[in-house]
């Protein structure tokens, strides 16, 4: 009895302080339920999935239909790239780090893509971390596409890159012609994208 009286009190209270701060606007202001909307906004990404309210064409920065942003940046091994100098070319324009799950994930896809493709598609990954060991992390992965390093983070910001890996596919003319957030986990859903 005394455990039945107990659960009926704990709830009366729970009530009563429901009812007492119902009509407190500063508990449950605008904000409150916009910062609750806009946490519904975001979203895990890890294998290329996009909130179904946000299509990926809406994200900022460069989208579909749009002219790819010129670049040239130091590569791994000492060289450099030009995205221009690739025109008459489709290019894969991937963003990632070394931290990043995903695109550790997506690494042997870019890889054997590039074994069986590279003559015809160039893939350029541009790191966004190279305040670490991106050569270490180039070989454990046995990667030999080019990774090029973006130091002050000039591309990244130009592409505005909200989330890695983001990839892009950039037609002949220097059109984007694909845009991936998220991991691309299968070489035949990156040889569609190409198409």
């Amino acid at each position: 009895m005394k455990s039945i009286f107990g659960i009926l009190l704990v709830a009366l209270m729970v009530f009563s302080f429901y009812i007492e701060n119902k009509s407190d606007p500063s508990l449950f202001s605008e904000d409150t339920f916009q910062q609750v909307e806009e946490y519904d906004q975001l979203i895990d990404i890890e294998e290329g999935e996009a909130a179904e309210t946000t299509p990926v064409e809406n994200y900022p920065g460069p989208n579909v239909g749009d002219k790819a942003v010129d670049f040239k940046l130091d590569t791994l091994n000492g060289g450099s790239k030009t995205l221009s100098e690739l025109k008459g070319k489709k290019v894969i324009l991937n963003f990632w780090a070394t931290w990043c799950p995903p695109c550790k994930e997506e690494m042997p896809v870019l890889q054997e893509f590039y074994n069986k493709h590279g003559k015809n598609v160039e893939i350029l990954a541009i790191n966004i971390d190279p305040q670490y060991n991106v050569k270490e992390y180039q070989e454990a992965m046995g990667l030999t596409f080019p990774i090029l390093m973006d130091k002050d983070d000039k591309i990244n910001n130009a592409y505005d890159i909200l989330t890695v890996p983001t990839t892009f596919i950039i037609n002949e003319q220097g059109i984007i012609t694909h845009k991936q957030i998220g991991a691309i986990t299968s070489i035949d859903s990156l040889t569609s994208m190409i198409k």
